[in-house]
């Protein structure tokens, strides 16, 4: 039996501070509907896919903070999202802020989830890896406040079963690790869902801005060679509130080849047939982990620095 699965990465452009959840939905909804044109099984969006990316600004209000969170989902913006998944029988991805209550406590984390063919929720994930800072740092030309406004996530890199594979998840930040994809490949990940919204400019090294759309890319196709996973890599892209965005969404095979790449910096889909299969390729030979796998000799990496 096969097990292809026709992936849409579905880059998103600019969303201003000011643009509705509705607005928003209704932009993820039209491609959604192509991607159900073009014979898709998942459509992927970006990280933090119903708004602005909020972190950039520094906000005291936390009521004003929690404006750009989700204390359900769907909710009544995002419902009109779920009932197209269900009519187009197509399953999604996507990122959100997530404000919620766990043991009477309130838990606020950067979230991404997958939706089944059927609309139900079948995998959630807490972003793990945070960047940025805390306060206030106006020196900036954009703030990164995500360890601000977010707590790190307490969820495993680990996949679900869904559309006939293991289906896993990672946010941004995520993929420059190279420990996101060994986890996720050692729990039998054959495909990871990755969104982010990446800056051209970096502050704390600025000489590396040339190097990001670079960077976004080499991350993601070593983490998928040395692992023998597919990975599905969709940014926001564009110039957002003043801040430019890399695009590049990309869908890259076990190879670690990039098989299909967005070239524009709005919204666009990109699609290609993944053959789940092809994991074997690597996992069967170079990247053997039960054959040539060594643990006792990387005691360091799972020790605190």
């Amino acid at each position: 039996m096969s097990r292809t699965i026709v992936v849409g990465a579905a880059q998103l452009g600019p969303i201003a501070r000011a643009d509705s959840r509705e607005v928003v939905v209704a932009r993820m909804i039209a491609l959604l509907e192509k991607a159900a044109r073009r014979g898709c099984d998942l459509v992927v969006y970006p990280e933090l896919a119903l708004t602005t990316f909020f972190p950039r600004w520094f906000m005291e209000d936390q009521a004003e903070v929690d404006a750009f969170f989700e204390t359900e989902m769907p909710g009544p913006a995002t419902a009109p999202l779920f009932a197209k998944v269900k009519e187009l029988g197509v399953a999604i991805s996507f990122g959100y802020a997530e404000k919620t209550v766990i043991d009477g406590r309130v838990r606020r984390f950067n979230t991404s989830i997958i939706v089944d063919k059927t609309g139900a929720i079948v995998h959630r994930y807490h972003k793990v890896h945070l960047p940025g800072h805390t306060e206030n740092e106006p020196w900036r030309a954009f703030q990164h406040l995500e360890k601000r406004y977010f707590e790190p996530g307490d969820t495993f890199f680990a996949p679900a079963d869904c559309l006939g594979g293991k289906l896993g998840m990672a946010i941004c930040n995520d993929r420059r690790w190279p420990e996101t994809y060994r986890e996720h490949a050692l729990r039998g990940t054959e495909m990871v869902l990755i969104g982010y919204n990446t800056p051209y400019h970096y502050p704390l090294a600025p000489e590396h801005d040339h190097l990001q759309c670079f960077h976004n890319h080499l991350a993601m196709q070593a983490g998928a060679y040395a692992n023998g996973m597919w990975v599905v890599g969709v940014g926001k892209a564009g110039n957002e509130e003043n801040c430019v965005l890399i695009g590049q969404s990309c869908i890259i095979a076990p190879t670690g080849e990039i098989v299909a790449m967005a070239s524009t910096l709005g919204d666009e889909l990109v699609t290609h047939d993944c053959d789940l299969d092809r994991c074997t390729e690597i996992r069967a030979n170079i990247f053997n982990f039960q054959k040539h796998r060594r643990p006792e000799m990387y005691p360091l990496l799972s020790a605190p620095v």
